[in-house]
Protein backbone atom coordinates (compact mmCIF):
# COMPACT_ATOMS: atom_id res chain seq x y z
CA UNK A 1 0.00 0.00 0.00
CA UNK A 2 1.27 3.56 -0.83
CA UNK A 3 1.24 6.51 1.57
CA UNK A 4 -1.96 8.48 1.42
CA UNK A 5 -2.22 12.21 2.27
CA UNK A 6 -5.78 11.95 2.47
CA UNK A 7 -7.96 12.39 5.77
CA UNK A 8 -8.11 8.35 7.30
CA UNK A 9 -11.52 6.55 6.69
CA UNK A 10 -11.89 5.45 10.01
CA UNK A 11 -10.19 7.54 12.76
CA UNK A 12 -10.56 6.72 16.44
CA UNK A 13 -8.69 8.61 19.61
CA UNK A 14 -8.55 7.97 23.53
CA UNK A 15 -12.11 5.24 23.20
CA UNK A 16 -12.97 3.85 26.22
CA UNK A 17 -15.16 1.25 27.14
CA UNK A 18 -16.50 0.12 30.76
CA UNK A 19 -19.05 -2.56 31.42
CA UNK A 20 -21.13 -2.68 34.54
CA UNK A 21 -22.02 -5.95 35.52
CA UNK A 22 -23.56 -6.47 39.65
CA UNK A 23 -21.71 -3.79 40.60
CA UNK A 24 -18.72 -4.23 39.73
CA UNK A 25 -16.80 -2.04 37.10
CA UNK A 26 -14.55 -3.90 34.19
CA UNK A 27 -12.35 -1.32 32.08
CA UNK A 28 -12.29 -3.34 28.13
CA UNK A 29 -10.39 -1.11 26.32
CA UNK A 30 -8.36 2.01 27.56
CA UNK A 31 -7.30 4.75 26.06
CA UNK A 32 -7.24 3.49 22.76
CA UNK A 33 -6.37 5.33 19.64
CA UNK A 34 -5.47 4.90 16.19
CA UNK A 35 -6.64 5.38 12.18
CA UNK A 36 -7.58 3.40 8.90
CA UNK A 37 -6.71 4.57 5.78
CA UNK A 38 -8.94 3.72 2.64
CA UNK A 39 -7.67 0.47 1.10
CA UNK A 40 -5.46 -0.08 4.02
CA UNK A 41 -5.36 -3.36 5.70
CA UNK A 42 -5.23 -3.67 9.58
CA UNK A 43 -4.62 -6.77 11.99
CA UNK A 44 -5.98 -6.70 15.99
CA UNK A 45 -3.74 -9.01 17.45
CA UNK A 46 -4.03 -9.88 21.49
CA UNK A 47 -4.99 -12.54 24.07
CA UNK A 48 -8.18 -13.91 25.00
CA UNK A 49 -10.13 -10.41 27.51
CA UNK A 50 -7.34 -8.55 25.35
CA UNK A 51 -10.46 -6.41 24.14
CA UNK A 52 -10.22 -7.23 20.56
CA UNK A 53 -14.01 -7.88 20.65
CA UNK A 54 -15.34 -4.58 22.33
CA UNK A 55 -13.50 -3.09 19.65
CA UNK A 56 -15.28 -4.83 16.57
CA UNK A 57 -18.87 -4.34 18.36
CA UNK A 58 -17.80 -0.69 18.61
CA UNK A 59 -17.16 -0.58 15.26
CA UNK A 60 -20.16 -2.06 14.20
CA UNK A 61 -22.68 -0.66 16.82
CA UNK A 62 -23.84 -3.81 19.05
CA UNK A 63 -22.21 -3.07 22.04
CA UNK A 64 -24.02 -4.80 25.27
CA UNK A 65 -26.82 -2.66 26.97
CA UNK A 66 -23.95 -2.43 29.99
CA UNK A 67 -21.48 -1.24 28.22
CA UNK A 68 -20.40 2.27 29.11
CA UNK A 69 -18.32 4.21 26.05
CA UNK A 70 -15.96 7.62 26.02
CA UNK A 71 -14.05 9.21 23.44
CA UNK A 72 -12.40 12.17 22.24
CA UNK A 73 -13.46 11.02 18.67
CA UNK A 74 -14.35 8.19 16.52
CA UNK A 75 -15.46 8.69 13.21
CA UNK A 76 -15.95 6.87 9.60
CA UNK A 77 -15.84 9.02 6.81
CA UNK A 78 -17.19 11.86 8.64
CA UNK A 79 -19.70 9.81 10.81
CA UNK A 80 -19.75 9.78 14.52
CA UNK A 81 -19.67 6.17 15.06
CA UNK A 82 -20.34 7.08 19.00
CA UNK A 83 -22.60 9.93 18.91
CA UNK A 84 -26.77 9.20 19.75
CA UNK A 85 -27.34 7.25 16.46
CA UNK A 86 -30.35 4.68 16.53
CA UNK A 87 -30.82 1.79 15.83
CA UNK A 88 -31.93 2.58 12.60
CA UNK A 89 -29.26 4.59 11.85
CA UNK A 90 -26.86 1.91 12.57
CA UNK A 91 -28.59 -0.74 10.37
CA UNK A 92 -28.38 1.58 7.57
CA UNK A 93 -24.24 1.52 8.20
CA UNK A 94 -24.32 -1.77 8.48
CA UNK A 95 -26.18 -2.20 5.33
CA UNK A 96 -24.12 0.31 3.38
CA UNK A 97 -20.76 1.56 4.80
CA UNK A 98 -19.37 -1.05 7.37
CA UNK A 99 -19.95 -5.11 6.79
CA UNK A 100 -19.34 -7.46 8.94
CA UNK A 101 -17.29 -11.41 8.40
CA UNK A 102 -17.82 -13.59 11.72
CA UNK A 103 -15.89 -16.71 12.08
CA UNK A 104 -17.90 -19.27 11.98
CA UNK A 105 -20.20 -19.57 9.20
CA UNK A 106 -21.91 -22.74 10.66
CA UNK A 107 -23.24 -20.59 13.09
CA UNK A 108 -23.89 -17.16 11.09
CA UNK A 109 -25.57 -18.98 7.73
CA UNK A 110 -29.31 -20.24 8.06
CA UNK A 111 -29.03 -24.37 8.10
CA UNK A 112 -32.58 -24.31 6.62
CA UNK A 113 -32.03 -22.01 3.77
CA UNK A 114 -30.24 -22.12 0.46
CA UNK A 115 -27.67 -19.90 -0.02
CA UNK A 116 -29.29 -18.09 -2.84
CA UNK A 117 -32.17 -16.97 -0.48
CA UNK A 118 -30.06 -16.05 2.07
CA UNK A 119 -28.18 -13.46 -0.92
CA UNK A 120 -31.50 -12.59 -2.00
CA UNK A 121 -32.95 -11.53 1.34
CA UNK A 122 -29.37 -9.60 1.89
CA UNK A 123 -29.85 -7.83 -1.91
CA UNK A 124 -33.37 -7.00 -0.73
CA UNK A 125 -32.67 -4.93 2.43
CA UNK A 126 -29.18 -3.52 0.70
CA UNK A 127 -29.95 0.51 0.29
CA UNK A 128 -29.03 0.07 -3.93
CA UNK A 129 -32.64 -2.11 -4.47
CA UNK A 130 -31.65 -4.13 -6.46
CA UNK A 131 -34.75 -5.34 -8.39
CA UNK A 132 -36.41 -8.59 -7.67
CA UNK A 133 -35.47 -9.82 -11.51
CA UNK A 134 -32.18 -8.81 -11.06
CA UNK A 135 -30.85 -10.41 -8.07
CA UNK A 136 -30.23 -13.82 -8.82
CA UNK A 137 -27.75 -12.62 -11.25
CA UNK A 138 -26.33 -10.60 -8.91
CA UNK A 139 -25.90 -13.30 -6.08
CA UNK A 140 -23.72 -15.41 -8.66
CA UNK A 141 -22.07 -12.76 -9.72
CA UNK A 142 -20.77 -12.00 -5.88
CA UNK A 143 -20.14 -15.65 -5.56
CA UNK A 144 -17.85 -16.09 -8.57
CA UNK A 145 -16.34 -12.44 -7.46
CA UNK A 146 -15.14 -14.37 -3.80
CA UNK A 147 -13.51 -16.67 -5.56
CA UNK A 148 -16.63 -19.47 -5.55
CA UNK A 149 -16.09 -21.11 -9.35
CA UNK A 150 -19.86 -23.19 -9.36
CA UNK A 151 -21.13 -20.75 -8.30
CA UNK A 152 -25.02 -21.54 -9.77
CA UNK A 153 -24.57 -24.96 -7.83
CA UNK A 154 -23.57 -23.27 -4.74
CA UNK A 155 -26.30 -20.46 -5.10
CA UNK A 156 -29.08 -23.65 -5.14
CA UNK A 157 -27.53 -25.87 -2.34
CA UNK A 158 -28.04 -25.45 1.87
CA UNK A 159 -25.04 -24.88 3.82
CA UNK A 160 -23.73 -27.86 4.96
CA UNK A 161 -23.75 -28.77 1.64
CA UNK A 162 -20.90 -27.02 0.51
CA UNK A 163 -17.34 -26.77 2.00
CA UNK A 164 -16.32 -25.02 4.42
CA UNK A 165 -13.93 -22.90 2.20
CA UNK A 166 -17.22 -21.91 0.59
CA UNK A 167 -19.32 -21.18 3.53
CA UNK A 168 -16.60 -18.30 4.50
CA UNK A 169 -16.71 -17.25 1.25
CA UNK A 170 -20.99 -16.29 0.92
CA UNK A 171 -20.17 -14.84 4.03
CA UNK A 172 -17.31 -12.47 2.16
CA UNK A 173 -20.14 -12.06 -0.49
CA UNK A 174 -23.01 -11.45 1.81
CA UNK A 175 -20.61 -8.68 3.23
CA UNK A 176 -20.24 -7.12 -0.31
CA UNK A 177 -23.44 -6.69 -0.84
CA UNK A 178 -24.08 -3.24 0.32
CA UNK A 179 -20.57 -2.21 -1.26
CA UNK A 180 -19.10 -1.37 1.87
CA UNK A 181 -16.39 1.32 2.85
CA UNK A 182 -14.95 -1.03 6.12
CA UNK A 183 -14.93 -4.73 6.15
CA UNK A 184 -14.69 -6.05 9.83
CA UNK A 185 -13.91 -9.46 9.86
CA UNK A 186 -13.45 -11.27 12.88
CA UNK A 187 -11.12 -14.66 12.74
CA UNK A 188 -12.57 -15.47 9.42
CA UNK A 189 -9.95 -18.83 8.81
CA UNK A 190 -9.63 -19.76 12.11
CA UNK A 191 -10.94 -23.26 11.69
CA UNK A 192 -9.95 -23.54 7.62
CA UNK A 193 -7.37 -25.86 6.44
CA UNK A 194 -4.14 -24.20 5.18
CA UNK A 195 -5.12 -24.02 1.36
CA UNK A 196 -9.11 -23.18 2.30
CA UNK A 197 -7.41 -20.36 4.26
CA UNK A 198 -5.50 -19.21 1.57
CA UNK A 199 -7.99 -18.81 -1.07
CA UNK A 200 -10.38 -17.01 1.51
CA UNK A 201 -7.27 -14.60 2.70
CA UNK A 202 -6.66 -14.34 -1.64
CA UNK A 203 -10.13 -13.30 -1.99
CA UNK A 204 -10.12 -10.69 0.53
CA UNK A 205 -6.65 -9.30 -0.80
CA UNK A 206 -8.57 -9.19 -3.75
CA UNK A 207 -11.20 -7.15 -2.89
CA UNK A 208 -8.97 -4.77 -1.38
CA UNK A 209 -6.95 -4.28 -4.39
CA UNK A 210 -10.34 -3.82 -6.54
CA UNK A 211 -12.97 -1.94 -4.74
CA UNK A 212 -10.71 0.19 -2.45
CA UNK A 213 -12.59 -1.16 0.64
CA UNK A 214 -10.56 -1.17 3.84
CA UNK A 215 -10.12 -4.57 6.16
CA UNK A 216 -10.09 -4.82 10.48
CA UNK A 217 -8.98 -8.18 10.29
CA UNK A 218 -8.73 -9.47 14.09
CA UNK A 219 -6.77 -12.65 13.90
CA UNK A 220 -4.70 -14.98 16.71
CA UNK A 221 -2.76 -16.47 13.61
CA UNK A 222 0.36 -14.00 13.16
CA UNK A 223 1.84 -15.56 10.49
CA UNK A 224 -1.51 -14.73 8.52
CA UNK A 225 -1.34 -11.01 10.04
CA UNK A 226 1.97 -10.52 8.88
CA UNK A 227 1.25 -11.79 5.31
CA UNK A 228 -2.17 -10.18 4.95
CA UNK A 229 -2.10 -6.65 6.28
CA UNK A 230 -0.42 -3.35 6.14
CA UNK A 231 -0.36 -2.18 9.75
CA UNK A 232 -0.49 -4.18 13.11
CA UNK A 233 -2.11 -3.14 16.09
CA UNK A 234 -1.49 -5.31 19.54
CA UNK A 235 -3.89 -5.14 22.25
CA UNK A 236 -3.29 -6.11 26.13
CA UNK A 237 -5.54 -5.89 28.71
CA UNK A 238 -8.20 -3.51 26.65
CA UNK A 239 -4.19 -1.30 25.79
CA UNK A 240 -3.23 -0.67 22.69
CA UNK A 241 1.23 -1.63 23.53
CA UNK A 242 2.13 -1.56 19.76
CA UNK A 243 1.22 -0.30 16.65
CA UNK A 244 3.35 0.41 12.92
CA UNK A 245 3.74 -0.88 9.99
CA UNK A 246 3.43 -4.98 10.32
CA UNK A 247 6.68 -5.99 8.66
CA UNK A 248 8.48 -3.51 11.21
CA UNK A 249 6.11 -5.17 14.52
CA UNK A 250 6.93 -8.16 13.92
CA UNK A 251 10.51 -7.95 12.73
CA UNK A 252 11.36 -5.77 15.88
CA UNK A 253 8.73 -5.98 18.27
CA UNK A 254 9.60 -3.35 20.94
CA UNK A 255 7.27 -4.23 23.64
CA UNK A 256 7.34 -7.65 25.41
CA UNK A 257 4.33 -8.40 25.19
CA UNK A 258 4.27 -8.61 21.18
CA UNK A 259 7.48 -10.77 21.71
CA UNK A 260 5.98 -13.32 23.99
CA UNK A 261 3.07 -13.58 21.58
CA UNK A 262 5.86 -14.26 18.36
CA UNK A 263 7.85 -16.64 20.61
CA UNK A 264 4.47 -19.01 20.88
CA UNK A 265 4.30 -19.10 17.28
CA UNK A 266 4.78 -22.75 16.48
CA UNK A 267 7.37 -23.21 13.80
CA UNK A 268 8.37 -25.86 11.11
CA UNK A 269 12.01 -25.27 11.85
CA UNK A 270 12.48 -27.14 15.11
CA UNK A 271 12.14 -30.51 16.20
CA UNK A 272 9.70 -31.96 18.77
CA UNK A 273 9.52 -29.73 21.60
CA UNK A 274 11.80 -30.70 24.75
CA UNK A 275 9.34 -31.77 28.16
CA UNK A 276 9.87 -28.79 30.97
CA UNK A 277 12.54 -29.08 33.33
CA UNK A 278 11.75 -31.24 36.18
CA UNK A 279 9.32 -33.20 34.36
CA UNK A 280 10.04 -36.86 35.47
CA UNK A 281 10.16 -39.67 32.68
CA UNK A 282 7.61 -42.66 32.65
CA UNK A 283 10.01 -45.26 30.48
CA UNK A 284 6.82 -46.36 27.82
CA UNK A 285 7.09 -50.26 27.44
CA UNK A 286 7.68 -51.72 24.44
CA UNK A 287 7.24 -55.38 24.40
CA UNK A 288 4.40 -54.62 21.64
CA UNK A 289 3.52 -52.24 18.91
CA UNK A 290 1.17 -49.82 20.68
CA UNK A 291 -2.18 -49.45 18.81
CA UNK A 292 -1.98 -50.86 15.10
CA UNK A 293 -4.81 -50.09 12.32
CA UNK A 294 -4.96 -52.22 9.35
CA UNK A 295 -6.42 -51.46 5.56
CA UNK A 296 -9.51 -49.07 7.15
CA UNK A 297 -12.22 -48.70 4.89
CA UNK A 298 -15.40 -46.54 6.00
CA UNK A 299 -18.08 -45.71 3.39
CA UNK A 300 -20.88 -43.50 4.50
CA UNK A 301 -24.57 -43.67 2.87
CA UNK A 302 -26.82 -40.64 2.26
CA UNK A 303 -30.17 -40.22 0.71
CA UNK A 304 -30.70 -38.06 -2.12
CA UNK A 305 -34.27 -36.82 -3.38
CA UNK A 306 -33.33 -36.98 -7.00
CA UNK A 307 -30.41 -38.92 -6.94
CA UNK A 308 -31.23 -42.17 -4.54
CA UNK A 309 -28.99 -43.58 -1.99
CA UNK A 310 -25.68 -42.08 -2.35
CA UNK A 311 -22.11 -43.79 -1.25
CA UNK A 312 -19.50 -41.17 0.13
CA UNK A 313 -16.26 -43.03 0.89
CA UNK A 314 -14.42 -41.47 4.28
CA UNK A 315 -11.55 -43.63 4.75
CA UNK A 316 -9.86 -46.11 1.39
CA UNK A 317 -7.38 -48.83 2.57
CA UNK A 318 -5.57 -46.80 5.98
CA UNK A 319 -3.06 -48.50 7.87
CA UNK A 320 -1.01 -46.71 10.44
CA UNK A 321 1.26 -47.98 13.72
CA UNK A 322 1.61 -45.62 16.67
CA UNK A 323 4.25 -46.80 19.36
CA UNK A 324 3.64 -46.45 22.96
CA UNK A 325 4.85 -43.19 24.04
CA UNK A 326 4.66 -41.66 21.13
CA UNK A 327 2.35 -39.26 18.65
CA UNK A 328 1.33 -39.77 15.40
CA UNK A 329 0.25 -36.69 13.78
CA UNK A 330 -2.43 -36.80 11.06
CA UNK A 331 -3.13 -33.97 8.32
CA UNK A 332 -5.13 -33.24 5.33
CA UNK A 333 -7.90 -30.98 4.47
CA UNK A 334 -11.23 -30.45 5.71
CA UNK A 335 -13.21 -33.87 4.21
CA UNK A 336 -10.04 -35.71 4.00
CA UNK A 337 -11.27 -38.81 6.74
CA UNK A 338 -9.00 -37.37 9.72
CA UNK A 339 -11.60 -37.16 12.06
CA UNK A 340 -13.54 -40.81 10.76
CA UNK A 341 -10.10 -42.16 11.59
CA UNK A 342 -10.21 -40.65 14.62
CA UNK A 343 -13.16 -42.21 15.95
CA UNK A 344 -12.29 -45.45 14.55
CA UNK A 345 -9.26 -46.11 16.26
CA UNK A 346 -10.99 -44.52 19.42
CA UNK A 347 -14.10 -47.48 19.20
CA UNK A 348 -16.81 -44.80 18.56
CA UNK A 349 -17.20 -45.89 14.83
CA UNK A 350 -16.57 -49.16 13.36
CA UNK A 351 -14.65 -49.71 9.88
CA UNK A 352 -16.55 -51.53 7.33
CA UNK A 353 -13.11 -53.45 6.75
CA UNK A 354 -10.02 -53.58 8.09
CA UNK A 355 -9.01 -53.99 11.66
CA UNK A 356 -7.46 -51.58 15.13
CA UNK A 357 -5.10 -53.49 17.51
CA UNK A 358 -4.52 -51.98 20.72
CA UNK A 359 -1.64 -53.39 22.96
CA UNK A 360 -3.15 -56.84 21.15
CA UNK A 361 -6.31 -56.48 21.99
CA UNK A 362 -8.81 -55.98 18.59
CA UNK A 363 -10.51 -52.43 19.33
CA UNK A 364 -12.76 -52.90 16.44
CA UNK A 365 -14.64 -56.25 17.38
CA UNK A 366 -14.47 -55.30 20.92
CA UNK A 367 -18.25 -55.63 22.44
CA UNK A 368 -20.28 -55.14 26.35
CA UNK A 369 -17.11 -55.26 28.53
CA UNK A 370 -14.22 -55.98 26.70
CA UNK A 371 -15.63 -52.16 24.47
CA UNK A 372 -16.32 -50.92 28.33
CA UNK A 373 -12.41 -51.86 29.26
CA UNK A 374 -11.02 -50.72 26.29
CA UNK A 375 -12.48 -46.81 26.81
CA UNK A 376 -11.11 -46.26 30.26
CA UNK A 377 -7.67 -47.19 27.82
CA UNK A 378 -8.18 -44.96 24.66
CA UNK A 379 -9.96 -41.25 25.55
CA UNK A 380 -10.68 -38.11 23.47
CA UNK A 381 -10.38 -34.25 23.51
CA UNK A 382 -12.33 -32.46 21.13
CA UNK A 383 -11.66 -29.42 19.39
CA UNK A 384 -14.21 -27.55 20.68
CA UNK A 385 -13.89 -26.96 24.43
CA UNK A 386 -16.39 -24.35 24.64
CA UNK A 387 -18.96 -27.69 23.26
CA UNK A 388 -17.58 -30.75 24.88
CA UNK A 389 -17.70 -29.52 28.30
CA UNK A 390 -21.10 -29.40 29.61
CA UNK A 391 -22.08 -25.55 30.80
CA UNK A 392 -24.11 -26.60 33.67
CA UNK A 393 -21.37 -29.53 35.56
CA UNK A 394 -19.14 -28.23 37.99
CA UNK A 395 -15.67 -28.66 36.32
CA UNK A 396 -14.82 -31.03 39.31
CA UNK A 397 -17.88 -33.00 38.01
CA UNK A 398 -16.82 -33.08 34.76
CA UNK A 399 -13.31 -34.25 35.64
CA UNK A 400 -14.84 -37.29 38.09
CA UNK A 401 -17.52 -38.38 35.01
CA UNK A 402 -15.63 -40.50 33.26
CA UNK A 403 -14.12 -42.08 36.97
CA UNK A 404 -18.19 -42.34 37.91
CA UNK A 405 -19.29 -43.78 34.51
CA UNK A 406 -16.86 -46.41 34.41
CA UNK A 407 -16.62 -47.31 38.26
CA UNK A 408 -12.92 -46.44 38.32
CA UNK A 409 -13.32 -44.26 41.59
CA UNK A 410 -15.80 -43.13 44.30
CA UNK A 411 -15.31 -41.08 47.36
CA UNK A 412 -12.00 -40.04 48.77
CA UNK A 413 -10.42 -41.71 46.58
CA UNK A 414 -12.14 -40.08 43.38
CA UNK A 415 -11.74 -36.42 45.02
CA UNK A 416 -8.21 -37.11 45.28
CA UNK A 417 -7.89 -38.11 41.62
CA UNK A 418 -9.58 -35.18 40.73
CA UNK A 419 -7.67 -33.19 42.37
CA UNK A 420 -4.46 -34.59 40.94
CA UNK A 421 -5.71 -34.44 37.09
CA UNK A 422 -6.49 -30.78 38.07
CA UNK A 423 -3.49 -30.15 39.54
CA UNK A 424 -1.61 -32.15 36.66
CA UNK A 425 -2.69 -29.75 33.91
CA UNK A 426 -1.52 -26.35 35.70
CA UNK A 427 -4.88 -25.24 37.01
CA UNK A 428 -5.63 -24.47 40.43
CA UNK A 429 -7.51 -25.63 42.68
CA UNK A 430 -10.24 -23.11 43.36
CA UNK A 431 -11.18 -24.02 39.41
CA UNK A 432 -13.00 -27.20 40.70
CA UNK A 433 -16.10 -25.08 41.93
CA UNK A 434 -16.35 -22.89 38.84
CA UNK A 435 -18.43 -23.66 35.62
CA UNK A 436 -17.03 -23.57 32.04
CA UNK A 437 -18.80 -20.41 31.87
CA UNK A 438 -16.90 -19.30 34.15
CA UNK A 439 -13.26 -20.16 32.52
CA UNK A 440 -11.23 -18.94 29.60
CA UNK A 441 -10.98 -20.66 26.34
CA UNK A 442 -7.57 -22.20 27.72
CA UNK A 443 -8.81 -22.88 30.82
CA UNK A 444 -11.94 -25.03 29.81
CA UNK A 445 -9.33 -26.85 27.18
CA UNK A 446 -7.27 -28.05 30.03
CA UNK A 447 -10.27 -29.61 31.99
CA UNK A 448 -11.09 -31.45 29.12
CA UNK A 449 -7.34 -32.76 28.76
CA UNK A 450 -7.81 -33.38 33.06
CA UNK A 451 -10.84 -35.05 32.13
CA UNK A 452 -9.43 -37.48 29.90
CA UNK A 453 -5.91 -38.15 31.55
CA UNK A 454 -7.81 -38.80 34.62
CA UNK A 455 -8.63 -42.18 33.71
CA UNK A 456 -4.87 -42.68 33.21
CA UNK A 457 -5.32 -44.13 29.42
CA UNK A 458 -2.61 -45.38 27.32
CA UNK A 459 -3.86 -43.69 24.34
CA UNK A 460 -5.47 -39.95 24.00
CA UNK A 461 -6.85 -39.04 20.31
CA UNK A 462 -6.73 -35.27 20.24
CA UNK A 463 -8.66 -33.83 17.44
CA UNK A 464 -7.63 -30.02 16.57
CA UNK A 465 -7.46 -29.64 20.14
CA UNK A 466 -5.76 -26.00 20.08
CA UNK A 467 -7.32 -24.58 16.35
CA UNK A 468 -9.55 -22.44 18.70
CA UNK A 469 -6.87 -20.82 21.23
CA UNK A 470 -4.73 -18.13 21.00
CA UNK A 471 -1.24 -18.20 19.91
CA UNK A 472 -0.05 -18.01 23.80
CA UNK A 473 -2.64 -20.47 25.33
CA UNK A 474 -2.04 -22.86 22.50
CA UNK A 475 1.59 -22.57 23.39
CA UNK A 476 0.91 -23.59 27.26
CA UNK A 477 -1.34 -26.51 26.02
CA UNK A 478 1.20 -27.86 23.32
CA UNK A 479 4.00 -27.78 25.70
CA UNK A 480 1.23 -29.40 28.58
CA UNK A 481 0.78 -32.45 26.19
CA UNK A 482 4.28 -32.89 26.00
CA UNK A 483 5.00 -33.15 29.75
CA UNK A 484 1.98 -35.19 30.21
CA UNK A 485 3.14 -37.58 27.50
CA UNK A 486 6.84 -37.28 29.34
CA UNK A 487 5.33 -37.88 32.43
CA UNK A 488 2.78 -40.94 32.09
CA UNK A 489 3.98 -42.26 28.94
CA UNK A 490 0.56 -42.05 26.81
CA UNK A 491 0.84 -42.33 22.97
CA UNK A 492 -1.19 -39.36 20.75
CA UNK A 493 -3.30 -39.53 17.83
CA UNK A 494 -2.98 -35.90 16.96
CA UNK A 495 -5.48 -34.40 14.59
CA UNK A 496 -4.59 -30.84 12.82
CA UNK A 497 -4.71 -28.86 9.79
CA UNK A 498 -1.71 -26.62 10.83
CA UNK A 499 1.46 -28.05 9.92
CA UNK A 500 3.58 -26.03 12.30
CA UNK A 501 2.00 -27.70 15.19
CA UNK A 502 2.12 -30.94 13.88
CA UNK A 503 5.90 -30.35 13.56
CA UNK A 504 6.08 -29.11 17.41
CA UNK A 505 4.33 -32.37 19.06
CA UNK A 506 4.44 -35.35 16.50
CA UNK A 507 7.18 -37.99 16.15
CA UNK A 508 5.77 -39.67 13.18
CA UNK A 509 2.90 -37.96 10.05
CA UNK A 510 0.47 -39.67 7.81
CA UNK A 511 -1.01 -36.83 5.06
CA UNK A 512 -4.20 -38.23 4.00
CA UNK A 513 -6.17 -37.26 0.68
CA UNK A 514 -9.44 -38.26 -0.02
CA UNK A 515 -9.68 -40.99 2.54
CA UNK A 516 -6.74 -41.94 1.55
CA UNK A 517 -3.03 -42.20 3.53
CA UNK A 518 -0.81 -40.58 0.09
CA UNK A 519 2.28 -40.23 2.20
CA UNK A 520 3.68 -40.95 5.88
CA UNK A 521 6.91 -41.20 7.56
CA UNK A 522 9.01 -39.16 10.69
CA UNK A 523 7.96 -36.09 10.73
CA UNK A 524 11.36 -33.99 10.02
CA UNK A 525 11.71 -36.52 6.64
CA UNK A 526 8.21 -35.50 5.45
CA UNK A 527 8.51 -31.93 5.97
CA UNK A 528 12.27 -31.84 4.64
CA UNK A 529 11.76 -33.56 1.75
CA UNK A 530 7.93 -34.17 1.15
CA UNK A 531 7.54 -36.95 -1.79
CA UNK A 532 3.80 -36.27 -2.83
CA UNK A 533 2.59 -33.51 -4.40
CA UNK A 534 -0.36 -33.04 -2.46
CA UNK A 535 2.01 -32.96 0.69
CA UNK A 536 4.22 -30.22 -1.01
CA UNK A 537 0.81 -28.46 -1.57
CA UNK A 538 -0.13 -28.05 2.22
CA UNK A 539 3.26 -26.99 3.12
CA UNK A 540 3.95 -24.17 0.31
CA UNK A 541 0.04 -22.53 1.29
CA UNK A 542 1.55 -22.07 5.37
CA UNK A 543 1.69 -18.13 5.94
CA UNK A 544 4.77 -18.18 7.52
CA UNK A 545 7.40 -15.10 8.50
CA UNK A 546 9.67 -15.61 5.82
Amino acid sequence: MTESTSPPLLDVADLTVRYTTAGDDVLALDRVSFSLGRGERLAVIGESGSGKSTLTHVLLGILAPNAHVSAARGELDGVDLLGDLTERQWNELRRSRVAYIPQDPNIALNPVQQIGKQLDEALKLSPRKVEKLRRRAESIALLERVGIADAERVYASYPHQVSGGQRQRVLIAIALVGRPQLIVADEPTSGLDVTVQRTVLDALDELVAETGVSLVLVTHDLAVARQRTDRLLVLEGGRIVEQGPTSAVTDAPRHGYTRRLLDAVPSLHQGKLAPSPGVPQLEAPHDDAGLVATGLVKTYLTRDPRRGRIATPAVRGVSLTIDPGTTYGLVGESGSGKSTIARIVAGIDRADEGSVSFRGQDVSRARGAEQRALRTRIQYVFQNPYTSLNPRFRVHDIVAEPLRGFKAASGAELDRRVREAIDVVGLAASIATRTPTELSGGQRQRVAIARSIVLRPELIVLDEPVSALDVSVQAQVMQLLIDLQHEFGAAYLFISHDLAVIRELSDRVGVLRSGELVEEGAVGEVFAHPQHEYTRRLLDAIPLFA
